[in-house]
C-alpha cells in the first residue's frame, strides 16, 4: 500500500488526504498546532471546489452548512452603484463558509477512511531518496513515506528544505481582517464591497448566520467602513501583509507542494482557497494513477493565471483618478443592463 505523509491540515492538505485515504492510500497528515484551528481565514467556496469534494463526502456536508450568497453589491463609498446577481446559474455560483468549518468537514471525511491528524508535530526537516522521504520534526520523531506533500502554508519549512525558490514581493501597507457577529447587518447573503478615498477597499463576507468577515486594505478594517456594521461581538482581528509568490516548481523528487506552499497571492477574487483545494485534489489522482510526475506542469500555469487575474482585479480595484473613474463609469453601465449584471458576475468567478 501506497504510504503518504502530508504536512500541514489546512484545507489542501486535509483534501489530499481525504482523497488518497478514499482511494485506499495510507496516509498520515502531521500539523504543528496542538490542536484543530477555529480561525476563519479564508472564506468563498466555488462550484468547482465542491464537485471536487463530492465523492470523499465533504462536498455535500460544506455546501448544506454554508451560505449562499445572492448578490455582489458594490459601493462608492456609502453610496451603492452596482449590484450584481449571484447563483442564477452553475457559473455564477459561490458559498461562503468559515475556514475552519471547511476544515472541520474534510478532517470528518479523512477520518471516515481511516485518517487521522497528527497534531504537535512540526517537521524541521527532510531527506529522501530513490526509495522515500523521512521527515523529521521537532519533538524528535521522524516518519519515513513513499511520498510526501508540503500543504505547510506561504512559510512552507518543506519548501524551504527542498530549496525551492518562491519569487515575487510583497505589496506595500498592512491589510486587516475582523471576524464579527453582527445580528442586525441588512447584507446576510450578500458580498458588499466598497470603493474608497484614495484607492481604498474594504469588502464585508457572510461566512455563517449573523457571522461575518470584513477585509480592508487599511490597518483597522472595521474602521475602514464608510457604513457602520454594528457588531455584537468581535471574535478575532488583526493585520497582515499580502505576498505575490509562486514556487518556482511543485515538485522536487518525491515531495509535492499545494496550495499555499506553492503560489501566494491576495484575497480578492477569493480564489486562494479554491486553488488549493484543486491542486490537492489533481495530486491526490496522480499519485493513485502513478501520474505524479506531470503534476507541477499542470498545475504551475493554472496557478500563475489565478495569481495574475487575482493582481489585474486587485490593482483595478485599488485604481485611483482617471483609471477609477472609469472603473466606475463601467460599473454604472453594468448596473442599468441585466444581461451585463449576469456576464460580469460570471466573469468575476470564473478564475
Amino acid at each position: 500500500m501506497m504510504r503518504v505523509a502530508i504536512i500541514g491540515a489546512g484545507p489542501s492538505g486535509l483534501t489530499a488526504a481525504a482523497e488518497l485515504a478514499r482511494q485506499c492510500a495510507s496516509v498520515r497528515v502531521f500539523e504543528k498546532r496542538d490542536g484543530a484551528s477555529n480561525l476563519s481565514r479564508a472564506v468563498g467556496i466555488t462550484p468547482g471546489s465542491l464537485d471536487l469534494l463530492t465523492p470523499c463526502g465533504a462536498g455535500p456536508a460544506i455546501a448544506a452548512e454554508a451560505v449562499r450568497f445572492t448578490s455582489m453589491i458594490m459601493h462608492h463609498g456609502a453610496r451603492p452603484i452596482m449590484r450584481l446577481p449571484l447563483n442564477f446559474d452553475a457559473r455564477s455560483s459561490v458559498h461562503g463558509l468559515p475556514q475552519d468549518r471547511t476544515e472541520a468537514h474534510l478532517a470528518a471525511a479523512f477520518q471516515r477512511y481511516g485518517g487521522q491528524v497528527i497534531y504537535g508535530h512540526k517537521v524541521t526537516g527532510l531527506a529522501q531518496d530513490e526509495n522515500g522521504v523521512t521527515a523529521r520534526f521537532a519533538n524528535g520523531d521522524s516518519y519515513h513515506a513513499d511520498w510526501l506533500i508540503g500543504a505547510d502554508g506561504a512559510h512552507s519549512v518543506v519548501r524551504n528544505a527542498l530549496d525551492t525558490p518562491f519569487a515575487g514581493y510583497d505589496l506595500p501597507g498592512d491589510w486587516s481582517i475582523a471576524d464579527v457577529q453582527s445580528r442586525t447587518w441588512p447584507h446576510k447573503n450578500n458580498f458588499t464591497g466598497f470603493l474608497l478615498p484614495q484607492g481604498h477597499i474594504a469588502v464585508v463576507v457572510p461566512m455563517a448566520a449573523d457571522r461575518y468577515r470584513v477585509i480592508a486594505d487599511r490597518p483597522d478594517a472595521r474602521a475602514a467602513l464608510p457604513v457602520d456594521l454594528p457588531i455584537d461581538h468581535l471574535n478575532r482581528s488583526g493585520t497582515f501583509t499580502i505576498g505575490i509568490r509562486q514556487a518556482n516548481s511543485y515538485q522536487k523528487g518525491r515531495v509535492f507542494l499545494v496550495g499555499d506552499a506553492a503560489h501566494q497571492h491576495s484575497p480578492v477574487g477569493g480564489r486562494g482557497m479554491n486553488l488549493g483545494i484543486a491542486d490537492a485534489a489533481e495530486l491526490a489522482r496522480r499519485l493513485v494513477d502513478g501520474t505524479q510526475d506531470g503534476y507541477s506542469a499542470a498545475r504551475h500555469p493554472l496557478g500563475r493565471h489565478v495569481l495574475n487575474v487575482s493582481e489585474r482585479a486587485r490593482r483595478m480595484l485599488q485604481s485611483r483618478g482617471a483609471r477609477k473613474a472609469l472603473l466606475l463609469g463601467m460599473m454604472h453601465i453594468v448596473n442599468r443592463v441585466p444581461p451585463l449584471q449576469r456576464a460580469a458576475a460570471r466573469q468575476l468567478l470564473s478564475g
